[in-house]
C-alpha cells in the first residue's frame, strides 16, 4: 500500500497519518456513523510503535496503514494485520439488537447509513466497515462474512469486498489452545473491505497462512461464465442489468474470457432452507447436508470447465432503513458460504436510485489470488 510505502521510507511518519485518519473520523461519523468506538489514545500508542519498529530496520508491509475492525471483538482476527503494521483506529458498527435482519449498523452516533444516500442502508452485518472505507475514513476495515455480510455492503458502497475461502485463515490460538479443524458447519469466513484492489492484495499476503503458495502465473484471460441466477433466485431488473454489462466490460477490456453459459452449465439447488437449519439449533441437518453435496458436486463440475463465476452480488439494490420486506439480500451469496467458495464483489454501476450495485466473481477453493488479479484488472486499483 502507497501509505506503508511512505512510512517505511521516512516520507510519513505512522502517528501523523493515524491522526488524520482519527481527524477524518471525528469530522465525518457523527452523521455516517460508521465506528460503534475510536480508540484514540490506543492507535496513537500503537502508530509509536510501528514508528520506533521501522527506525530500528523492520520492514513492516502495512507500516502505519489506519484500519477499521469489525465490531468491538474484531481486534483477535485482524491480528495478522497488526503484526503486518496495520494501526486498528476504532471498531466499526454491526447490527444492533432487536432485528432479524442483519443489512444495517448501530454505530456510536446512531444508525449507519449508505454513504450514496442516507435513507438506504449499507448493507451488513459489516455495514460500519464498508460505510467507512467508502468516505475514506480509513483505507481498509476488516469483516466477516457468514451469508454475505462482507460482500452486500461491499456493493451497496460501492467498494471492494472479498470473503476467503472458508477455513483458509483463523485467528491465532490463545497460548495453550490446540489448533482446531474447519467445522463443516461454520458458514463464517474473514474479509475485508477496500476501495483498490492492490489493498486487498497487500491484505491477503499478510493474512495467508505460512508456507502456503500465493498465486499461480496465469497462461491467459480467466475463462468465465456469467449466471444472472445461479438457477434459483429471482433478481431485479437493474441490478441484474448492471452486473450484466459490467461482466461484458470485463470481456471487451480481455480481462476474463466469457463462455457462454451452456460450456458450463450451472444450476444450483437454493441454499436458503440449509443455511437457515444450520443457523438453527436442533435442526434435523440432513436435508441441509444434501443439499450442500448437491452443491459441491455441481460447483466442483463448474469449476473443471470454467475459472471463474459471475453473478450479481445481490438479487436487490440498498433497501431503506425500514428493512428489506420478504426478500433475501443473501440470495446470491450464501451458497459460496455453505460451499466455502472464494468470492469479490466490484463495484458494477450506479441504479437510477444513485446507489451501487456490485458485480460477484467466485473462484475455485484457495483461489484468492485469482480473484484479486482479475479485480485489478477490471480497474479497481
Amino acid at each position: 500500500m502507497e501509505i506503508a510505502a511512505d512510512v517505511r521510507a521516512g516520507r510519513l511518519r505512522a502517528v501523523d497519518v493515524v491522526d488524520e485518519a482519527l481527524a477524518r473520523i471525528a469530522r465525518v461519523d457523527p452523521l455516517l456513523c460508521a465506528f460503534a468506538e475510536v480508540w484514540e489514545e490506543r492507535a496513537r500508542t500503537r502508530a509509536r510503535w510501528v514508528g520506533l519498529r521501522v527506525a530500528a530496520g523492520e520492514r513492516l508491509p502495512l507500516a502505519g496503514v489506519p484500519i477499521g475492525v469489525k465490531g468491538r471483538q474484531g481486534l483477535r482476527a485482524a491480528a495478522p494485520l497488526i503484526a503486518a503494521g496495520c494501526v486498528p483506529v476504532g471498531a466499526t458498527s454491526v447490527p444492533g439488537p432487536g432485528t432479524p435482519w442483519q443489512t444495517w449498523g448501530l454505530g456510536a452516533h446512531g444508525r449507519t447509513v449508505n454513504p450514496w444516500r442516507a435513507d438506504r442502508t449499507p448493507g451488513g452485518s459489516s455495514a460500519g466497515s464498508a460505510a467507512a472505507v467508502a468516505v475514506g475514513l480509513v483505507p481498509m476495515a476488516t469483516g466477516s462474512d457468514g451469508a454475505g455480510s462482507v460482500r452486500i455492503p461491499a456493493a451497496w458502497c460501492g467498494v471492494l469486498g472479498l470473503k476467503v475461502t472458508n477455513g483458509r485463515t483463523a485467528p491465532p490460538n490463545p497460548p495453550g489452545r490446540r489448533p482446531t479443524p474447519p467445522d463443516r458447519r461454520r458458514l463464517a469466513a474473514a474479509g475485508v473491505l477496500v476501495r483498490h484492489a492492490l489493498d486487498a492484495e497487500a491484505y491477503w499476503r499478510a493474512m495467508i497462512p505460512e508456507g502456503e503458495p500465493l498465486e499461480r502465473k496465469p497462461l491467459g484471460p480467466p475463462a468465465a461464465v456469467f449466471s444472472p441466477d445461479l438457477g434459483f433466485a429471482d433478481p431485479d431488473p437493474e441490478p441484474l442489468a448492471l452486473a450484466r454489462a459490467a461482466a461484458l466490460r470485463l470481456a471487451d477490456a480481455g480481462v476474463v474470457r466469457l463462455l457462454p453459459p451452456s460450456d458450463a452449465p450451472l444450476r444450483l439447488e437454493d441454499p436458503a432452507p440449509a443455511w437457515l437449519a444450520l443457523r438453527t439449533p436442533g435442526a434435523d441437518l440432513r436435508s441441509a447436508d444434501r443439499v450442500r453435496e448437491l452443491n459441491d458436486r455441481l460447483l466442483a463440475g463448474f469449476f473443471a470447465r470454467a475459472d471463474l463465476l459471475l453473478t450479481p452480488t445481490t438479487p436487490n439494490a440498498a433497501h431503506g432503513h425500514e428493512g428489506p420486506g420478504d426478500r433475501f439480500s443473501t440470495a446470491l451469496t450464501w451458497a459460496f458460504n455453505l460451499s466455502g467458495h472464494p468470492a469479490v464483489s466490484i463495484p458494477a454501476g450506479l441504479g437510477a436510485d444513485g446507489c451501487p450495485v456490485g458485480l460477484q466473481i467466485v473462484a475455485a477453493r484457495g483461489e484468492e489470488m485469482s480473484l484479486l488479479t482479475t479485480a485489478r484488472a477490471a480497474g479497481t486499483t
